[in-house]
């Protein structure tokens, strides 16, 4: 009835009140969580429709490092939604974002210490975890704010090892103690784990040869289904490389190696060991990158020829030094993985030397090369050199993006020149190419 007491026919009521339940869950899964609290208050139905599991599988909880009235009560609202809906969870990721001081740790572990609680309670479906970049060495986090919240973590995922197919706690950093600690927690009980994911880049503090270490290799040994794993080189051994051929040969498809010129990497690691486990796990694929480790020397120790690489990039992060050539690891090095090589990604300071003929010989002896992206001092010309090769077949790039670094303020000349050939190749650009280009001062 409306407000004069006047009954309302079937035919005025609005169209959503007729509205199937799977189109109201597919505009409710849009809308955040102030618009689906009041959503939630409009009817009986709606609110019914609020409590559906799908539409809180996916969670993120982002934590403000630092005070604020404005995020004053987001440690709260996170354990409140944990409490009201975390039984439907299957994909949740935690942000930590810069942490400002002890306080703000303490407030985040006892925050984690319930949420973790929780959720080992009431959930029985979580697939995927992921709490990253939490930067456990830095001075911000106390002794005993930092073993209060591993002891959380270890005990919820001793709980909850056994359902979890993704776990990432990248740039945890931690010892190699703590961090076998939580690896160990996965396989509880259990002689093995099934997760399939695990990311464990920065997982351990830097300068920390964890290569060298029996209690990582030993909690490494209990994976027997990863598919994909991702970690720092610092962590690679023929140990390591074995226990994957025995445990994981079956599934593992894809590594993601980081190295970082603060981690070590002067380890003997044979080229045996890669080419046994690239034969027993026939559809692997290794993916670099390389953090200001630029010399020859040291990426021909890491970058032997059994391994299967997909992609390699290069780092140096504007670090510019007159001892360094790219000439060889252009020329010698990289070319040895033409029939596998897929991505590469250059970002260097070559001021003292000119590449442009070695870049352009590189792309066209990797026949499998699809992606190309270089932040360095080019000749413009050298980007025409690149479209006329795939114009002539030579070479099947899918993405090219290229940053050219000079050594003046103004780019103009360098910008007429782009615009000319991109007009020149402008067909082949838009049906074959992700392209970008740009001239960028470099003062």
């Amino acid at each position: 009835m409306d407000e004069e007491g006047e009954v309302i026919l079937p035919q005025e009521q609005s169209c959503w009140a007729t509205l199937p339940d799977v189109c109201l869950r597919r505009v409710f899964w849009w809308l955040g969580d102030r618009d689906r609290s009041r959503a939630a208050l409009v009817c009986r139905k709606w609110n019914q429709i609020m409590y559906s599991a799908d539409l809180w599988r996916y969670r993120t909880i982002t934590f403000s490092g630092r005070p604020s009235r404005v995020h004053a009560s987001e440690f709260e609202s996170a354990l409140w939604y944990i409490k009201k809906f975390g039984r439907y969870l299957e994909h949740l990721e935690i942000k930590f974002l810069n942490p400002y001081n002890a306080v703000l740790t303490k407030k985040f572990q006892v925050t984690m210490r319930g949420l973790l609680s929780c959720l080992g309670k009431s959930n029985n479906r979580l697939k995927s975890l992921s709490i990253q970049h939490l930067e456990l060495d830095r001075l911000v986090w106390r002794n005993s704010i930092r073993g209060s919240l591993i002891k959380s973590l270890s005990f919820f995922l001793k709980k909850m090892g056994k359902h979890l197919d993704h776990l990432s706690l990248k740039g945890a950093r931690l010892t190699v103690e703590q961090g076998c600690h939580i690896l160990n927690s996965l396989s509880y009980l259990r002689n093995e784990n099934l997760a399939s994911e695990l990311n464990i880049e920065d997982f351990f503090s830097h300068h920390l040869a964890v290569y060298g270490s029996s209690q990582f290799n030993k909690a490494m040994a209990t994976f027997h289904n990863l598919t994909l794993l991702t970690l720092n080189y610092n962590c690679i051994s023929d140990e390591l490389l074995e226990t994957l051929s025995e445990n994981n040969a079956g599934t593992l498809r894809t590594m993601n190696i980081k190295c970082h010129v603060h981690d070590p990497h002067g380890q003997v690691v044979w080229g045996m060991s890669w080419a046994k486990l690239a034969r027993q796990a026939s559809s692997l694929k290794v993916n670099f990158f390389f953090e200001r480790v630029m010399k020859y020397e040291r990426l021909a120790r890491i970058l032997l020829q059994e391994i299967p690489v997909r992609s390699i990039s290069l780092r140096s992060c504007y670090f510019s030094d007159p001892d360094w050539s790219m000439r060889p690891t252009l020329m010698d090095l990289l070319p040895t993985f033409r029939n596998t090589l897929q991505k590469l990604t250059f970002e260097f300071n070559n001021n003292h030397e000119s590449l442009d003929e070695q870049l352009h010989l590189l792309i066209l002896a990797c026949r499998k090369l699809f992606y190309f992206k270089i932040w360095a001092f080019l000749d413009v010309k050298f980007v025409e050199r690149i479209l006329k090769s795939q114009e002539e077949g030579q070479c099947s790039l899918r993405t090219l993006k290229v940053r050219i670094y000079t050594n003046r303020y103004e780019t103009n000349e360098e910008d007429r020149t782009l615009r000319e050939i991109y007009r020149k190749y402008r067909k082949l650009i838009d049906s074959e190419l992700n392209y970008f280009v740009i001239a960028y001062p470099m003062m």
